[in-house]
C-alpha cells in the first residue's frame, strides 16, 4: 500500500516579494556584478573580464588624482595592461576597449599635466588610444605619438606596441605628410617617424607597406640604409613590380633607388639590368667596371649586347681622350660575335639544322582549295622569298638562296623589286654570320641588275644586325653607296646602315647620314629613310643635331611634300630619338605644334608615345583615346593621325600585364565604333602587344578580324597573327592560317599576307622570336621596339608600302628577331650541358617564405628553348650562375660546396 504523500506548502506571494527586505547578501552582490557587467551593446563579460575593466577603471581614477608620486606607476601599469592583452586579430583588445569611455577625460588631463617623462609616457598611450577614436578624432595616433617624442629625451620605439599601430601610425602619417606639404609646413619630424616605422615593417617581414610608406612621405631613397643581407631582395623586387604603376618621376627614383641597394650588396648584374632599364650611359659604365671576377665582367657583357648597348658606353674616356683598352674576350661578349656560332649549335642540338622547304611550311595539302592547280605566279614566288628568308633565318643553309647552284637562284624567278626582296633574303638567312655571309653576298654586288645590287647592299646591312665587327664591314660596303645617283641602291644602303648600325649611337655614321634629311634637292623617299635610319642608329639617345635637323625639314618643306606618303617614316625617325625617354622630349613637342600641315599631329603623337613606349603610363592611354574619339571627315582633313594614336596605346601599354589587359577591352570598343583608319589599325596594335606570345584569347579575337569585311582590316589581322606567333610553331595558329589560305585563295594580296605569316610563325623553324621585352620580361629592347614600330608604320598603309614594291620594309623585322633560347657556358664560354627545369613564370613578389617561381615544369638539359612567358632554374645547386636570370647566354661557375652522389657515399 502506497504511502499517503506528504502536504506540500505552497506560498501565496512570490519568494522574492516576501523576502523583499531581508535579502539574500550572495545573491545581491551576483545581481549588482550581473548589472555592471552589462556594456553599452548589451554583452555579458566574464569575471576576468570584470576585474580588468575595475582595475583599468581605479588606474584613471589614480591619474585624476593630483597625487604626483603615484602617476607613474600608473601609467606604467596602464602600458604593461595594453601591451600584454592578447587578442584574436579580429577584435579590438579589451583594454582600448573598456579605456574608449575615458578617452575624452584622460585627454583633458593630459592637456593640464606640466611637461614632463610622465606625460611623455601618457601621451604615448593616449596614441594607442586615439586608434579606437580614429573616425571622430582624425589622426589623433599620429598627433600623440608626436607629442610624446618631442616631450621626451628618449621616447620608446613604436614599434613597441605592435604590428596594427604601426599600420596605423603609417596611414596617419601619410595623411598628415600630404596635408602639411599642401600647406608649406614643415615635415622633417614626420620623415624621422617614418624611417622608425619602415624599420619596424621591413624588420617583421612587411616590406610591401614599408616601401609604400616611405613612397607616401616622398623619400623612398632612404630605404637603402634600412635593408640587410636578408630583406634587400624582397624589398628590391616589390620595388621593380611597382614601377609600372608610378608616375614620373617616381618611376625612375624607384629604379635608381633598388639600383643603389643591388650595388651595396654586390648584386652587380641586377644593378646593370636596371641601368640598361634607365639608359644612363654612366651607371652602366660604372656597374660594368665595377666586378673584378673576369667572369663576372664577361656575363655583364652578354647582358650589355643582348641589350644592344652602344660600345662606347662600356669603354670610358681617359683625362688624354683615348678609350681605355678591354680585353679580347671582353670585345667579343659585348659585339655578340660568336653569336652565330653558338645558335647554329643550337640548332643542332634542337634538331631543326635542315634546311625547310615552303612545302613544309606551306602544308598545302591539308588546305582545303578547290582549284588543285598550283601557278607559279610572281606573287607567290614573292611570298616563298620571305618565307624561306624567316623560316631559315640565321641557319645560313636554305635550299632556294644560299644553297642555290650557280645561276639557278630563286632571285631570278621574281620581277624587278621581288629580285631586291629576294636578293636581300640571303642577309636573312645568314642573320650575324658576318665572316662566311660577306662572302655569299659579295657576289651578287657585281651584279648587272640594279635590283639585284640593290638587294644584296640591304642583305649585307641585315646580315650585321646586332653584331659588332673590327672590320667595320657594312659602313665599308655600303659607305660608298650612299651618295649613289640609282635611287634602289640609294634607299638600301642607308637603310641597310639603319638596320646594321641600330643604337650603336655612332657619330661618324650621324655626319654621313644627315646631309640626305637636310637636303631640300632629295625627294621625300631618300630624306624619309635617312631620318629614320638616323632613328634606328640614335635609338633613344635624344640626339640635338638629329632632332633639330629634322625638325628644321618639316618646317621647311612644301605642304605638298609633307603630304607625301613617305612623310611618316621621317616623323617616326624623330620619335625612335626620344625613345624611352619619357619627358626629355617636351621640348620637341612644343615646336612640333608650330607646324600647320597636318602631318606635325602625326609626329607629336609618334614622338609622345614613344618617350613613354612599355611605362604603361594611364594619363597616356587616355589622352591617346580621346585622339581615337575624334570623327573626322576624311575628304576634308587627314586622319592618320589616329592609326598612330590607336598604335600607341598598345605601345604604352606592353610593358605590364594589367595595362595589357585592360588596353584589349579599348581596342574591342575601337574595333565597333571606330572609324575605318582606326579599325584597320586595331589589329596592329594586337600584334604589337603581344608579339611572340600566341595567348588564345588574341588569336581568336584576330581570327574573327581576318575574316572582316573591311580587306584592309583581315590583311592587317592576318599579318598580326604572325607578329603573335612569331616563332612560336603554334600548331592551333598554324591551322588558322591553313584555313586562311584557302578562303582567301583568290584574294592575292591577303594569300600573299597568309604566307607572310606562316613564314613568322615558323621563324628559325621556332628558335627565334620578336618580343622586346627580355631578362624575365624586365628590360625593353629599344632597337627591336624600333624594327617593329617601322613595319607597323608601312602597314599604315599597306597598299602603298608593303603590298607595292617596298615589300623589303618587312625586313625591319630583323632588329627585333633573337634567338629564345638558355646557353650555358663554363668559364672558358665553352657550351656546357646542365639540366634546369622550364616552367610558366610566376609572380612572387610579396608572398610570404621561398614560393615557386615557375609552375608545371618539365626538366631539360640545355641548351634549351624560352618561351616569352617561361622562365628557367637550375635543377641542382652543383653550379652557380653568375647570371641574375636565366635567359641567353649563362656563365657558370662549380659550387665549391657540391658533393656527388658518389662522393657522399663513400
Amino acid at each position: 500500500m502506497p504511502a499517503p504523500p506528504l502536504p506540500v506548502t505552497v506560498p501565496s506571494d512570490d519568494p522574492k516579494k516576501k523576502k523583499k527586505d531581508v535579502e539574500d547578501d550572495k545573491g545581491k552582490t551576483k545581481e549588482s556584478l550581473k548589472d555592471a557587467a552589462k556594456l553599452e551593446d548589451g554583452e555579458e563579460l566574464s569575471e576576468e573580464d570584470q576585474q580588468l575593466k575595475n582595475e583599468l577603471e581605479m588606474l584613471v581614477e589614480r591619474l585624476k588624482e593630483s597625487t604626483a608620486p603615484l602617476h607613474r606607476p600608473a601609467l606604467e601599469t596602464l602600458r604593461t595592461l595594453i601591451r600584454t592583452s592578447t587578442s584574436s586579430m579580429t577584435s579590438v583588445p579589451k583594454p582600448l576597449k573598456f579605456l574608449r569611455p575615458h578617452y575624452p577625460d584622460l585627454q583633458l588631463l593630459h592637456e593640464q599635466w606640466p611637461p614632463s617623462e610622465e606625460k611623455s609616457l601618457f601621451a604615448d598611450i593616449l596614441s594607442v588610444l586615439a586608434m579606437t577614436y580614429s573616425d571622430t578624432q582624425p589622426r589623433g595616433t599620429l598627433h600623440y605619438r608626436l607629442l610624446s617624442a618631442s616631450a621626451s629625451e628618449s621616447p620608446s620605439e613604436p614599434g613597441s606596441w605592435g604590428h596594427e599601430y604601426i599600420r596605423h601610425l603609417s596611414a596617419e602619417l601619410g595623411s598628415e605628410f600630404a596635408i602639411r606639404s599642401e600647406a608649406g609646413q614643415d615635415t622633417a619630424e614626420l620623415l624621422d617617424l617614418g624611417i622608425q616605422c619602415a624599420k619596424f615593417l621591413i624588420g617583421h617581414n612587411a616590406e610591401a607597406d614599408a616601401v609604400d610608406l616611405l613612397e607616401e612621405l616622398e623619400s623612398v631613397n632612404t630605404i637603402s640604409n634600412l635593408v640587410n643581407g636578408d630583406t634587400f631582395a624582397r624589398v628590391c623586387a616589390y620595388m621593380l613590380s611597382c614601377v609600372n604603376f608610378l608616375p614620373p618621376p617616381d618611376d625612375v627614383a624607384f629604379l635608381r633607388t633598388a639600383h643603389d641597394i643591388y650595388i651595396k650588396h654586390n648584386k652587380i648584374p641586377d644593378a646593370l639590368a636596371i641601368a640598361i632599364r634607365l639608359g644612363d650611359p654612366e651607371l652602366i659604365e660604372k656597374d660594368f667596371r665595377s666586378p673584378a671576377n673576369p667572369q663576372m665582367r664577361r656575363q655583364l657583357a652578354f647582358l650589355l649586347a643582348r641589350a644592344h648597348i652602344p660600345l662606347e658606353w662600356s669603354q670610358p674616356q681617359n683625362p688624354d681622350g683615348d678609350s681605355e683598352e678591354l680585353s679580347e674576350d671582353l670585345i667579343e661578349c659585348l659585339s655578340n660575335t660568336q653569336l652565330s656560332i653558338h645558335f647554329r649549335e643550337y640548332g643542332k642540338e634542337l634538331g631543326v639544322m635542315e634546311p625547310k622547304s615552303l612545302e613544309d611550311i606551306y602544308k598545302s595539302h591539308l588546305e582545303n582549295v578547290r582549284t588543285a592547280t598550283t601557278v607559279d605566279s610572281a606573287r607567290g614566288n614573292l611570298a616563298g622569298t620571305f618565307v624561306n628568308a624567316f623560316v631559315n633565318a640565321g641557319f645560313g643553309n636554305d635550299k632556294l638562296m644560299v644553297g642555290a647552284e650557280e645561276g639557278n637562284s630563286w632571285i631570278y624567278k621574281n620581277k624587278d623589286h621581288g629580285m631586291m626582296s629576294a636578293a636581300a633574303s640571303l642577309g636573312l638567312s645568314l642573320l650575324w654570320d658576318t665572316d662566311v655571309g660577306l662572302s655569299h653576298v659579295d657576289k651578287y654586288t657585281y651584279s648587272s641588275e640594279e635590283h639585284i645590287k640593290a638587294g644584296a647592299l640591304l642583305a649585307t646591312g641585315i646580315l650585321n644586325s646586332g653584331v659588332r665587327t673590327e672590320a667595320d664591314a657594312a659602313l665599308a660596303l655600303l659607305g660608298d653607296y650612299v651618295g649613289n645617283k640609282s635611287i634602289p641602291l640609294k634607299t638600301s644602303a642607308i637603310v641597310g646602315l639603319g638596320l646594321a648600325y641600330a643604337g650603336s649611337h655612332r657619330e661618324d655614321l650621324i655626319s654621313l647620314l644627315l646631309p640626305h634629311v637636310a637636303d631640300d634637292t632629295v625627294s621625300m623617299e631618300i630624306a624619309s629613310l635617312s631620318a629614320l635610319a638616323l632613328g634606328f642608329i640614335g635609338v633613344g639617345s635624344c640626339n640635338y643635331e638629329v632632332t633639330s635637323t629634322i625638325l628644321q625639314t618639316l618646317m621647311e618643306r612644301e605642304d605638298s611634300q609633307l603630304s607625301d606618303k613617305w612623310a611618316r617614316f621621317m616623323a617616326l625617325g624623330l620619335a625612335l630619338l626620344f625613345l624611352g625617354r619619357q619627358d626629355a622630349s617636351d621640348a620637341t613637342i612644343e615646336t612640333l605644334k608650330a607646324i600647320p600641315h597636318p602631318l606635325s599631329k602625326q609626329a607629336q603623337i609618334l614622338v609622345d608615345v614613344c618617350s613613354f613606349a612599355g611605362t604603361s603610363n594611364v594619363l597616356k592611354v587616355q589622352s591617346l583615346l580621346h585622339y581615337c574619339n575624334e570623327h573626322l571627315d576624311k575628304e576634308k582633313e587627314d586622319d592618320t593621325f589616329q592609326a598612330f594614336a590607336v598604335i600607341g596605346i598598345a605601345l604604352v601599354a606592353m610593358g605590364e600585364d594589367v595595362g595589357a589587359e585592360m588596353s584589349l577591352r579599348q581596342f574591342n570598343h575601337l574595333m565597333h565604333y571606330g572609324e575605318p583608319v582606326i579599325r584597320k589599325t586595331v589589329p596592329l596594335a594586337l600584334g604589337l602587344l603581344s608579339a611572340s606570345n600566341p595567348q588564345l584569347g588574341i588569336l581568336d579575337t584576330l581570327s574573327k578580324y581576318s575574316h572582316d569585311n573591311d580587306l584592309q582590316v583581315a590583311l592587317n589581322a592576318i599579318f598580326a597573327m604572325g607578329l603573335v606567333g612569331a616563332g612560336s610553331n603554334n600548331a592551333r595558329l598554324a591551322q588558322m592560317l591553313r584555313q586562311l589560305a584557302g578562303y582567301y585563295h583568290k584574294e592575292a594580296d591577303c594569300l600573299f599576307m597568309v604566307r607572310i605569316a606562316q613564314g613568322l610563325v615558323h621563324m628559325g623553324k621556332g628558335t627565334i622570336g620578336i618580343n622586346p621585352f627580355f631578362s624575365d620580361r624586365q628590360i625593353m629592347s629599344r632597337t627591336a621596339v624600333a624594327g617593329l614600330l617601322a613595319t607597323l608604320t608601312a602597314f599604315t598603309d599597306s597598299k602603298a608600302f608593303v603590298l607595292d614594291q617596298y615589300h623589303w620594309m618587312l625586313y625591319f623585322l630583323v632588329t627585333a628577331m633573337y634567338p629564345r633560347f638558355l646557353i650555358t657556358l663554363n668559364e672558358e664560354l665553352v657550351n656546357i650541358p646542365v639540366t634546369v627545369r622550364v616552367g610558366q613564370a610566376v609572380d612572387v613578389v610579396g608572398q610570404a617564405g621561398k614560393p615557386r617561381t615557375i609552375s608545371g615544369f618539365q626538366t631539360h638539359q640545355t641548351p634549351v628553348r624560352l618561351g616569352t612567358t617561361e622562365r628557367a632554374e637550375l635543377a641542382t645547386e652543383e653550379f652557380l650562375p653568375f647570371a641574375h636570370v636565366l635567359e641567353g647566354f649563362v656563365i657558370l661557375q662549380k659550387n665549391p660546396g657540391w658533393e656527388t652522389q658518389d662522393s657522399r657515399e663513400l
